[in-house]
């Protein structure tokens, strides 16, 4: 059985920043690729980031671009995604995902519960 525990959501003001980390344990491929979605209330889940399983790799959506980071500790299977500049419009749940490189959903795709993250203005 395969786990994808999300932490580090919350509540903050914009401009503030905030770390997620999702812990992957059991059974799942080792070599897939790990990243994050989100999904907010009557909006699409919408793609955050993406990094291979050597960390060599990663990728972004264009609307955090240049503010997110995402990192990964292979030996501790848990990746890392740090939000700096946070906006209102990055209010969602963030959602942790596991699937071969470039992570595009699918139905093999292994999926966290998630994590709220919450931005005031």
């Amino acid at each position: 059985q395969v786990q994808l525990v999300e932490s580090g959501g919350g509540l903050v003001q914009a401009g503030d920043s905030l770390r997620l980390s999702c812990k992957a344990s059991g059974r799942y491929p080792h070599t897939y690729a790990l990243g994050w979605f989100r999904q907010s209330p009557g909006r699409e889940r919408e793609f955050v980031a993406a990094i291979s399983w050597r960390g060599t790799n990663s990728y972004y959506g264009d609307s955090v671009e240049g503010r997110f980071t995402i990192s990964r500790d292979s030996a501790a299977n848990t990746v890392y995604l740090q939000m700096n500049s946070l906006k209102p419009d990055d209010t969602a749940i963030y959602l942790c995902a596991a699937a071969p490189w470039p992570l595009r959903p699918t139905p093999s795709t292994y999926w966290g519960r998630g994590t709220q993250v919450t931005v005031s203005s």
